[in-house]
């Protein structure tokens, strides 16, 4: 039977319980739970096989909630609040101690988003606390962005995936941190530097840090298929150079013409960088469902969105 639902109300029953729930956003599918429950915290890292010097993106429901578990929000902070929120930008700040160390990995901040997905923003107005919602896929996999793909991960441990369809921008939020109160951005995501810059000013990325991490999404491997994967600069070229292997192929804007291709999805036919990044996901696991020997993913030009799909698309490759 299919866990996959619309009742909210089955949902919030669900974590009352300090049980978690699948939740749609507009960047990828979440596996919630309460912040303030440690079972539900724990069974996250559990369930998710994360480790757990990674650590957790809080989702609110509005902004003013911010005062309630952080200590300080600079005034670059605000701005980025004010402009993007709700929306695929998270906040990393200094916490309240009302915040557990679990969900920060022991740090003194916390990653704190406001999702833009009417269900979830529903869901999250009729909870008394706030949601730590990772991706809800196991460690390094493929995120989520259809509810299908977290019921094929998870259908035995999760009751429900509350279904709020496909995620329109289909990668995660872009995370900024602050250091001396100036933003840095620690993993490029859904929203663009270009737009960010609009906002702040110009903005440094430290988008890799294997050890302690600041925030989710900054270990070198990540959102991976199964399959090898490798990255290209010249479609054409790299399939030559594999021939004689079942060759699947993830091109931006234009097909590739080779017979050694056995399966091949194009992102955006109009070279248009956010449904690239809206289908990004769903085409990785598309692909990795093939049986294929080699999936071969083409570098997208390094600007606006097209930098945040290379970033994922190289942590795919790794």
């Amino acid at each position: 039977m299919s866990i996959i639902s619309k009742d909210i109300s089955k949902a919030v029953a669900i974590l009352n319980q300090d049980e978690l729930v699948a939740i749609p956003t507009e960047t990828v599918y979440g596996l919630a739970g309460n912040i303030y429950s440690e079972k539900a915290i724990k069974l996250i890292f559990e369930t998710k096989q994360r480790p757990l010097f990674n650590p957790l993106i809080v989702h609110i429901s509005s902004a003013d909630y911010l005062k309630n578990i952080v200590a300080h929000v600079p005034e670059k902070a605000k701005l980025l609040a004010d402009a993007f929120w709700p929306g695929p930008i998270t906040l990393v700040l200094k916490k309240k101690a009302i915040i557990p160390d679990l969900i920060t990995a022991g740090k003194d901040t916390v990653a704190v988003r406001m999702p833009n997905h009417p269900l979830t923003l529903e869901l999250l107005n009729q909870l008394d606390f706030p949601l730590a919602a990772p991706s809800a896929n196991p460690f390094n996999r493929i995120s989520p962005t259809k509810p299908e793909h977290v019921e094929q991960y998870f259908k035995n441990q999760l009751k429900i995936v509350l279904d709020g369809g496909a995620c329109k921008s289909g990668i995660e939020s872009t995370i900024i941190g602050f250091e001396n109160d100036e933003p840095i951005v620690y993993r490029l995501g859904s929203t663009s530097l270009e737009a960010i810059e609009q906002v702040v000013g110009e903005i440094e990325v430290k988008n890799r840090k294997e050890e302690a991490p600041n925030a989710p999404g900054m270990l070198a491997r990540h959102y991976a298929p199964k399959t090898k994967t490798i990255l290209s600069n010249n479609l054409e070229e790299t399939i030559l150079k594999n021939k004689g292997q079942r060759i699947g192929v993830l091109a931006f804007k234009n097909m590739a013409s080779s017979n050694d291709i056995a399966f091949q999805i194009v992102l955006s036919k109009t070279g248009n960088f956010a449904e690239a990044a809206s289908k990004l996901y769903d085409a990785l696991h598309k692909l990795d469902d093939q049986n294929l020997d080699l999936i071969i993913a083409e570098k997208l030009p390094n600007k606006n969105l097209g930098k945040s799909i290379n970033d994922r698309l190289q942590r795919a490759t790794k």
